[in-house]
């Protein structure tokens, strides 16, 4: 059983959010199908900067969503997930830092969607000469902002050992469903991307040891 938290902050992509939920979710229900009976393979939470839990905060174009915990009361991760969207708020909030940081410290993997890669930069979790990716669009100033970073244009997602980075928005389900396969196995990934009614596309790059 992995417990995978979801950071949540007002101006989040809501694709970069729900696409990683999506495919964790979905990968628990194909898994207690092939073992009935099992517990969940996945427990999936959303946590977001807020006085109390269950407050809302606004993804960007409007979706409202309620998270699970508080950067307080979170549970420690297994898996870390940091999406991006409008970064802005988090960026500059030493209390989201810290905490993405405290949780990276310890946990098995901590990965980024799209633009979430500058909050992993700005958090410390990656450093200098760290093989990088994010949208598109957002490279450019990836590269001028965190110069030490390796900043890659082109694949899905870049695996670091344990920290892995995806490309924009999208790009988080196909990085989500290669986390799955590292978990889990192969055979669940593909289940998971079956039952989801989505291609995979496998377009990594892995930093040389």
């Amino acid at each position: 059983m992995f417990k995978v938290l979801i950071l949540a902050f007002d101006g989040v992509e809501a694709l970069d959010f729900a696409g990683p939920f999506e495919v964790f979710t979905t990968a628990t229900r194909m898994h207690q199908r092939l073992h009935p009976g099992s517990a969940p393979l996945f427990l999936v939470a959303a946590v977001a900067d807020l006085a109390e839990a269950r407050q809302a905060v606004a993804a960007r174009a409007g979706l409202r969503l309620l998270p699970d915990h508080t950067l307080a009361d979170s549970p420690q991760a297994d898996v870390l997930i940091v999406p991006g969207g409008v970064v802005d708020a988090p960026m500059a909030s030493a209390t989201t830092l810290a905490w993405i940081a405290r949780q990276a410290g310890t946990a098995r993997i901590t990965a980024s969607v799209c633009t979430g890669a500058f909050l992993l930069a700005a958090a410390g979790v990656v450093g200098g000469g760290d093989l990088v990716t994010t949208h598109w669009e957002d490279v450019a100033e990836l590269r001028e902002r965190f110069p030490a970073l390796r900043v890659q244009e082109g694949p899905r997602w870049v695996g670091n050992g344990r920290v892995v980075t995806s490309a924009g928005i999208s790009a988080g389900i196909d990085m989500s469903l290669h986390l799955v396969e590292r978990l889990a196995g192969r055979a669940l990934a593909e289940r998971t991307a079956r039952q989801m009614d989505f291609e995979w596309t496998q377009n990594e790059t892995e930093a040389s040891a």
